[in-house]
């Protein structure tokens, strides 16, 4: 059956949601036994209040890289308080690679629907048609604004400012240092301000949270807020304040992994400042805090053991893996007089949940033909025992060139809230064996057929979007080798 999505998803009951056939995998790319229907402003979430929202997303910081989480080695004590306040997302999935993720978020669709499958050239470039949580909550008369890192494009038309951010101080590419603006740097580096390289004074992750409380401090009573908080730390090239590195030198089993771990105790102590600064305006228990990482722990170091193998919480798999350690991920949500703190919620959860979650806290009205794969996270958030029925998540590593045709079964996985399908072999009961030490897919072959029949369909739903990004990936690939040739000649 295929689903017509030219409903109004305000105006659909139960009876119609069922009706409409929204349970099936249809259009939406995962499968939805309950609404996924996101309220209008007429029935917002939270009566009476739309909430600021801060959302802090850190880079390459896999889910054993904080000591709430068991790390042996690593101190974070203000994001552990964090986490002793918020509900816990236990089971929150994302992509393994940081844009993948970062689309997912903004637009509460799979990725691979705006055209992103790449971390570099076209292939990270989200869909210039595609609808922003930033844009949506503008028209919910939120201000906006991004410190950090974008990774959706580094073209003009492709950035923050231009995407439903008011405020930008951001850099557009994967790393410090790598792509614009010129002058990138971990300390007194430039950064893009609404389109004008800026010079910066100081690290950037402080330069990073001290802005965005620059303008909370000047916009604060004046409308509630989104501050978009993504940060490039953990990620390569690593380096902080020595103050942070000191305490994990002759500790951690290498200086890379001191530096890493450092950065993250800078992240903490900056999220320890925010979290000061909110409860002194006095506007604490009317925010949002939402604390998230992107994907699992750093592979880039070339010295061994790299933080995967020094704690990764039980999980096979890093950043880049279709594996539980490449895509579980930290999710904590903090907003006090709302959802209870303290709280752990073991559902199957994902990136694409969060635009249609903060959507329905604000308020806000959703376009009426935008197709979202995820649903509202808000039953869980105020009630972790709300029924939540299973569904399909796809995952795949990504990270490649030439036609998207050829990599459907290129490092790809299924989630559903017990088991895991990894490629087309290999089937684990993650409930039970979150490790992954264990193939159940011989005793349990129907759940894997029915995983492999889901993607199959989803795959020929994203291929078309992904062959139409994939020819900007060709035309680069001509122009470097005619630039290779004419350098040859000459």
């Amino acid at each position: 059956m295929k689903n017509d999505h030219s409903f109004d998803f305000h105006r659909l009951d139960r009876r119609d949601f069922l009706k409409a056939g929204i349970g099936t995998l249809g259009g939406l790319g995962v499968i939805l036994m309950l609404p996924a229907v996101v309220r209008g402003a007429e029935d917002s979430a939270i009566k009476g209040r739309k909430p600021n929202i801060i959302f802090i997303l850190t880079d390459d910081q896999g889910y054993g890289d904080l000591s709430c989480h068991g790390n042996p080695l690593l101190k974070t004590p203000n994001i552990d308080k964090l986490y002793s306040e918020s509900v816990r997302f236990t089971d929150f999935q994302v992509s393994p690679l940081c844009s993948p993720t970062r689309c997912a978020l903004m637009t509460g669709r799979h990725e691979y629907r705006s055209g992103v499958h790449n971390t570099r050239g076209p292939g990270q470039n989200m869909d210039i048609k595609a609808t922003t949580i930033a844009q949506v909550l503008k028209s919910a008369g939120y201000s906006t604004g991004i410190f950090g890192k974008w990774h959706l494009g580094a073209e003009p038309e492709y950035q923050p400012w231009k995407r439903g951010f008011d405020v930008a101080l951001s850099f557009s590419t994967g790393m410090i240092g790598e792509g614009s603006p010129s002058g990138m740097n971990l300390f007194d580096g430039n950064l893009w301000r609404n389109g004008k390289s800026e010079k910066t004074k100081g690290f950037c992750t402080d330069v990073f949270f001290e802005e965005a409380k620059k303008w909370i401090a000047d916009i604060k009573g004046k409308g509630p807020f989104f501050a978009y908080i993504p940060t490039n730390a953990p990620h390569t090239p690593l380096d902080c304040p020595e103050e942070f590195i000191k305490p994990y030198q002759g500790k951690a089993p290498t200086e890379n992994m001191a530096k890493y771990f450092g950065m993250i105790a800078n992240i903490d102590a900056n999220v320890g400042k925010l979290m000061a600064q909110l409860k002194e305006w006095k506007i604490d228990n009317d925010t949002l805090v939402i604390f998230m990482t992107d994907n699992g722990a750093s592979n880039h170091f070339k010295d061994k053991p790299s933080p995967v193998a020094f704690y990764n919480a039980g999980m096979k798999g890093s950043k880049g893996s279709v594996e539980e350690g490449g895509t579980r991920v930290p999710s904590f949500w903090r907003l006090p007089g709302e959802f209870k703190g303290g709280v752990d919620v073991d559902r199957l959860t994902s990136n694409i949940d969060v635009f249609p979650t903060l959507a329905e806290m604000a308020g806000a009205k959703i376009p009426a033909d935008l197709k979202l794969d995820g649903r509202s996270l808000v039953p869980l958030l105020k009630n972790p025992k709300s029924d939540w029925t299973d569904r399909f998540v796809f995952i795949h590593e990504s990270n490649w060139g030439g036609n998207p045709a050829d990599h459907k079964a290129t490092g790809f996985a299924v989630r559903n809230d017990r088991f895991r399908l990894v490629g087309n072999k290999e089937l684990f009961d993650v409930k039970a064996d979150r490790g992954q030490t264990k193939n159940v897919y011989d005793a349990n072959t129907q759940v894997a057929n029915k995983m492999k029949e889901a993607y199959d369909k989803w795959w020929e739903e994203v291929l078309p979007p992904l062959q139409e990004n994939a020819k900007g990936d060709e035309a680069d690939e001509k122009q470097d080798k005619s630039k290779k040739k004419n350098k040859k000649e000459k």
